[in-house]
């Protein structure tokens, strides 16, 4: 199992550290770095700077919003980026939820999610070949534009750079089983947004035909700490946040995960709290087990006895938001 390092997306500003976090990392043997975007910071420019200021860690995002950009244009960042780096680019996509992709990009959600993501990946598989223009009848994604309000004179292209690699890795971020399932068909891995090594037989089924060489990549906050409760409270505060806000009331893909991972009345109920304005006791009502489960919080020697279960099961990557270098440097030696 390799270790990368999960920088996540900016709050209020760039947090100053981050260059030199992803320096450590990859001084102390780490894989990949990976950074993220929400309705802020984009994920390519950091991850750019991060390049420019590396040699030899690979770089994702972790994931990129499909709403935010059509798929050449995405396929435009990744190819840029992948010949400016030497061949390290991983490009992890993710289509968000209606809240964000209506309220934030002003788009419409796709009525069916699947067809759009396999669209979108196929637009950039196509590019990155570079075997001819870009052609596609897609009901999402059509290459030359066909709709009604276009002049009928698109041509179909082919880009002009030729791309580094044909086979740029492509991850996306599924939640739902059939999501994940045509993930493991599409894309050459997956990023589970939470994973417990735990309840792997969540995934059983939409992982039955995983080809060889596939990654599965979870990302999961690690904190070496003597208190594993005060350890515990960001992993809480981020999941109040993504259960409780991060969707509609009737349509959260976070709370139904965590609802099929074992927790649905706690998922409801942190959603009701939350949606009432009352965040604090949202975060508070996360449970400490699901919070431990997907997460590697405590004195190393827990550590190490629960990093086990991770590195037993289908995992081939784990993604750590670590926020100091010495949790990043405990990791590498336990996981060597």
């Amino acid at each position: 199992m390799r270790l990368g390092l999960a920088l996540g997306y900016w709050g209020r500003g760039p947090d100053p550290g981050h260059v030199a976090l992803a320096q450590e990392a990859e001084r102390l043997g780490y894989d990949s770095v990976w950074t993220a975007e929400a309705w802020g910071s984009d994920a390519f420019t950091p991850l750019t700077w991060i390049a420019a200021q590396t040699s030899r860690i690979r770089l994702g995002t972790a994931v990129v919003q499909m709403a935010a950009r059509s798929p050449v244009t995405t396929a435009m960042h990744a190819l840029t980026l992948d010949h400016l780096s030497g061949g390290r680019m991983m490009l992890g996509l993710g289509l968000s939820g209606p809240q964000v992709v209506e309220g934030w990009y002003g788009r419409p959600f796709p009525r069916s999610p699947l067809t759009a993501t396999r669209e979108y990946v196929e637009v950039i598989r196509q590019v990155l070949r570079r075997e001819g223009p870009v052609e596609l009848a897609g009901r999402f994604h059509s290459h030359p534009y066909d709709g009604e309000d276009g002049t009928g004179l698109g041509k179909p292209l082919k880009p002009i750079t030729h791309p580094l690699r044909a086979d740029l890795p492509v991850l996306l971020g599924a939640e739902g089983p059939k999501n994940i399932a045509q993930t493991t068909r599409i894309a050459d891995g997956w990023l589970p947004l939470y994973w417990s090594p735990l309840r792997t037989d969540v995934y059983e089924a939409s992982l039955a035909d995983v080809p060889e060489g596939f990654l599965i990549a979870p990302m999961a906050r690690a904190k070496v700490c003597d208190d594993v409760a005060e350890g515990l409270l960001p992993v809480k505060a981020m999941l109040g946040f993504y259960i409780g806000g991060m969707g509609h009331s009737a349509r959260n893909f976070h709370a139904d995960l965590m609802a099929r991972m074992g927790y649905e009345a706690e998922a409801r109920h942190i959603q009701e709290l939350f949606l009432a304005g009352r965040r604090e006791e949202a975060v508070l009502a996360v449970p400490d087990a699901f919070a431990d489960e997907i997460s590697l919080v405590g004195p190393r020697a827990r550590i190490a006895e629960r990093l086990e279960l991770w590195r037993k099961g289908p995992v081939t990557d784990l993604l750590v938001l670590a926020p100091d270098p010495h949790t990043l440097r405990v990791l590498a030696e336990l996981n060597s």
